[in-house]
C-alpha cells in the first residue's frame, strides 16, 4: 500500500509540474497588460517584471519562477486587479469564503443524497423509486447556474427569504452571514445530492440482490437488519471515497455561483483575473485548481484500500 501511495504521489507531482509548465509558457506568450503612465505602482510592476525575466526565453523565465517559488514561495505580484500586491496574500484572503460556502453545501447535501438513494433502492421499481430517479437525472443534467437563477428569483427576489448576494464582513459564522450564504449553498447542493443519490441507489440495489444477502435472510435476519448490518457496509466501499473526494474539493468552489451571489472567494477571483488579464494571479489560481483535482483523485483511490481490506491486500502483490 505504501509503495502504491508513493507511486501515485510521484505521478501527481510529475503531472502537476508538466501542466504548470504548459500553463506558464502559454501565459508568458500572451502580451503583457500595459501599465498606465502616472500609476503610483508603475515602478514596482516594471521592476518586478524585470526580476521575473519577462525579456528572457521561456525556459529561463520558468527557471526564475521555480527558484522564487521554492526559495521564497513567491508567486509574483498582481499586475492589474491588486496592483503591486503579492498574489499569494490575495489568494489566502479569498479562500475562507469559498471554503465555508462549499463546506455548508457538502454537509447539507451528502446526508440527503445518501438517504434518498437508500429509499430508492429499498423501494425499487415503485413510483417512489421512479420519481427519485427521474428527479436525480434532471438535477444532474441541469447546470448549477440555472439552479442559482431559480433560487435567486424565488427565495430572494419574490419571497424575500434571503438576501440577493452574500453579506459583507470578515466574520463568516454569524447568523446574518449564514443566511446570506443559503442561496449559494442550495444552488451548489442540487448536483451533489443527485450524484450521491444515484451512486447510493446503484450500489445498494446491486448489494441487495447478491447471494450473501440471501444467506443473511435465511439465517433469520429481517430485511432491515440485513440491510443495515451488511448491505450498507458494503455500499460504503464506494460511497465513502466519494465523500472524501468532495471534502478535499471544498476549497475549489464554484466559479459561476460565486459570481452570481457576489461571494468574495477564489472562484470569483479566478474569473476576474481572466477578464483583467492579471497573469500572475491567473497562474496561481490555475495551479491551485489543478492541485485540488490531483489531490482529490489520489485521496479517492487510496481510500479504497483503507476501507476494503481486499483492495489493500491486492496492492501488495
Amino acid at each position: 500500500m505504501g509503495r502504491y501511495i508513493l507511486q501515485r504521489v510521484t505521478l501527481m507531482l510529475v503531472t502537476f509540474f508538466i501542466i504548470t509548465f504548459i500553463c506558464f509558457a502559454l501565459i508568458r506568450m500572451l502580451p503583457l497588460p500595459a501599465v498606465q503612465p502616472g500609476d503610483p505602482h508603475q515602478e514596482v510592476v516594471l521592476q518586478r517584471r524585470e526580476l521575473m525575466g519577462y525579456n528572457k526565453p521561456i525556459i529561463e523565465q520558468f527557471g526564475i519562477f521555480l527558484k522564487g517559488l521554492f526559495t521564497k514561495w513567491d508567486w509574483g505580484v498582481s499586475d492589474k486587479l491588486y496592483m503591486g500586491q503579492e498574489v499569494w496574500s490575495i489568494f489566502l484572503g479569498k479562500l475562507p469564503p469559498t471554503m465555508v460556502t462549499n463546506l455548508y453545501s457538502i454537509i447539507f447535501a451528502i446526508p440527503i443524497g445518501i438517504l434518498l438513494g437508500i429509499i430508492a433502492a429499498l423501494r425499487k421499481n415503485t413510483w417512489l423509486d421512479h420519481f427519485i430517479s427521474t428527479a436525480t437525472m434532471v438535477c444532474i443534467s441541469v447546470p448549477s447556474f440555472v439552479y442559482a437563477s431559480i433560487v435567486q428569483h424565488f427565495l430572494c427576489f419574490r419571497w424575500g427569504w434571503f438576501p440577493m448576494v452574500m453579506a459583507t464582513g470578515t466574520d463568516l459564522f454569524t447568523k446574518e452571514m449564514f443566511l446570506s450564504m443559503v442561496p449559494a449553498v442550495l444552488s451548489l447542493s442540487f448536483g451533489v445530492i443527485a450524484g450521491f443519490t444515484r451512486t447510493t441507489r446503484a450500489e445498494l440495489t446491486e448489494v441487495l440482490t447478491s447471494e450473501f444477502m440471501l444467506l443473511a435472510r435465511t439465517k433469520g435476519l429481517t430485511k432491515m437488519q440485513a440491510t443495515v448490518r451488511h448491505a450498507l457496509k458494503n455500499c460504503m466501499v464506494v460511497i465513502l471515497p466519494a465523500i472524501f473526494g468532495n471534502f478535499i474539493s471544498i476549497m475549489s468552489g464554484s466559479l459561476i455561483i460565486e459570481q452570481i451571489f457576489s461571494i468574495p472567494g477564489v472562484g470569483k477571483l479566478y474569473l476576474s483575473s481572466i477578464n483583467a488579464l492579471d497573469y500572475p494571479l491567473f497562474l496561481l489560481l490555475s495551479c491551485f485548481y489543478l492541485a485540488i483535482g490531483l489531490i482529490a483523485g489520489i485521496v479517492v483511490d487510496v481510500s479504497y484500500g483503507f476501507i476494503d481490506p481486499r483492495i489493500r491486500m491486492g496492492s501488495r502483490k
